[in-house]
This record gives C-alpha cells, sequence and structure tokens, in this order.
C-alpha cells in the first residue's frame, strides 16, 4: 500500500518548520555583476531557508556548521535563517570564534602570502564577477587581530556544499547580500 508511506512522510514533514526566504533587493551593479558569474545547478539542500533555531545562540549570532556545511544566522523568537555554504577542505580548515570587523561590497582581494606560495598563479584582484570573493565580504577578527577567513561570496557556485576553500566560509553571491544586510559589523561568528 503506497498510502502509508505518504501518511508517514506528511507527519514527518508536518514537524519541519522550513519557510523560504526572500532575494534581497539588488543595485544595478549587484544585478551586472551577478549576471556574469556562471550559473550552476544548485542543491535545494542548501538553499536560504528560515527555520527553528538549532544553535542555541543569542540572536544575531552567526553559526557555521562546517560538518553540515550551513551557516546559521540566529533570529529573535527562536528562529534561524540558514544558508548553504563551502567551507575549507581538511587541511586548510578553520574553527573558532571571531567577530565582524569590517564589511565591504564587491571587495578586492589580496591572496596572503602562504597561499601565493602554495599557489603561485594566484594574485590579488579588484573587486567585480570574477572576483573569489564575490558579491560581498564580511572581514573576521579574533580580539582585534585579522584572523585572514572570509564569509564571502563566490564566483564558483557549483561548490557551495563542498570543502573546498582555504578556510574562508563561500555563500551564493544572493545568499551573501541577505546576510551583509541583515549583520552588523561587531556580530558574533562561531565556526565549528
Amino acid at each position: 500500500m503506497r498510502i502509508v508511506p505518504i501518511i508517514v512522510c506528511a507527519g514527518l514533514l508536518a514537524g519541519c518548520t522550513f519557510k523560504g526566504v526572500p532575494d534581497p533587493a539588488l543595485s544595478a551593479r549587484d544585478a551586472e555583476f551577478m549576471a556574469l558569474v556562471p550559473d550552476a545547478e544548485f542543491d535545494p539542500h542548501f538553499a536560504r531557508y528560515e527555520m527553528n533555531d538549532p544553535t542555541h545562540e543569542p540572536p544575531g549570532t552567526i553559526v557555521v556548521e562546517t560538518k553540515e556545511r550551513q551557516l546559521y544566522l540566529v533570529q529573535p523568537g527562536g528562529k534561524a535563517l540558514r544558508y548553504g555554504v563551502s567551507v575549507g577542505d581538511e587541511a586548510y580548515g578553520w574553527t573558532g570564534w571571531a567577530i565582524v570587523d569590517r564589511k565591504a561590497e564587491w571587495p578586492a582581494w589580496n591572496p596572503p602570502a602562504e597561499m601565493i606560495k602554495r599557489w603561485p598563479h594566484v594574485h590579488a584582484m579588484q573587486g567585480g564577477p570574477m572576483n573569489p570573493l564575490g558579491a560581498r565580504a564580511l572581514y573576521l577578527s579574533d580580539h582585534g587581530k585579522d584572523t585572514l577567513y572570509r564569509i564571502h561570496g563566490t564566483n564558483e557556485p557549483e561548490k557551495i556544499g563542498q570543502a573546498v576553500s582555504s578556510g574562508c566560509i563561500r555563500m551564493r553571491n544572493i545568499d551573501v547580500v541577505d546576510l551583509f544586510n541583515r549583520v552588523p559589523v561587531g556580530a558574533t561568528v562561531i565556526v565549528r
């Protein structure tokens, strides 16, 4: 009987409280630059949703669950916004606590010396659609010292949900714009 599995699935889904979140408004420059980033097949598991808060952290806190490849922005009332992310691979993964020290739109990229040593082909570049930092960047610091890690957009949206970065947290450009609009400088970031 097929009705039993359907009833069971419906019962399980009734407990889920996922709610889609509309895309943020974009400037003309955002729309123009984002149109130049290659389209990628998108796994809905990594879509932006409002849900019950699984982190138990105070509202305004950003929590990155590296194993889940999800970033949560804790909201008042026991809710959180969940975004799919790419994280650092095994060799370069970072966990810890930081604060958002500054924010930038279409930021320039200045790869650290250790990255250039590993990959001599990388070089600094101005902000734009081909820049690895994408549409926005949140710069993270620990007790006033730059961690060299960022939460940022990407020009490789097909890699969302993977462990591929050098430690930074990558988001789809539309998602990082949404997060950027919601998070103030000084917000706490926990990467676990």
